[in-house]
């Protein structure tokens, strides 16, 4: 009886612990408590970023929502790990391959998924303001099928030009 307390006590107490960990490690956002910023600027300027788990430019795993303005492009690209993708709000067009065309372009509206793999080569524009969710594994990079449309390239050569 006394070795059957001692256990329940420990079983007990170890629930307890659990519990009390597992809170400390829950971190919960409303819409009004995502704090945005600007997109980095591997991303055409006009749309903004929030980062909800993680670091995305580090390796491990990250989540973090795009905000884009009606009419944003982003040009054909591809990542370098797999990339998850929801459809929070607005409409998200996306088309596959290596020349941006509005005409081969589908179109997800609020609630749906994708994911790619590293070498899907495809391209995405807003209609409307839309918000999307992005989840993997870092470091999240982005890598543009043509180099002159990667806005990276762009800034830097404006400040040499200064």
């Amino acid at each position: 009886m006394k070795r059957t307390l001692i256990l329940l006590s420990v079983l007990l107490t170890g629930l307890t612990l659990s519990a009390q960990k597992s809170t400390e490690h829950v971190k919960t956002y409303t819409p009004d408590a995502i704090q945005w910023g600007s997109a980095p600027d591997a991303l055409p300027q006009g749309a903004q970023l929030a980062v909800l788990e993680g670091n995305p430019m580090k390796p491990g795993p990250y989540t973090m929502r795009l905000k884009m303005p009606d009419g944003y492009k982003i040009p054909p690209h591809h990542h370098a790990r797999r990339e998850h993708v929801t459809v929070i709000s607005g409409l998200f067009k996306v088309g596959m391959g290596d020349q941006f065309d509005e005409g081969k372009m589908n179109e997800f509206a609020p609630g749906s998924f994708a994911y790619l793999e590293p070498t899907v080569h495809h391209y995405a524009s807003a209609k409307g303001e839309t918000v999307i969710q992005l989840h993997g594994t870092g470091p999240w990079e982005i890598r543009y099928v043509n180099p002159t449309d990667d806005p990276r390239k762009g800034a830097a050569s404006a400040k040499k030009k200064k």
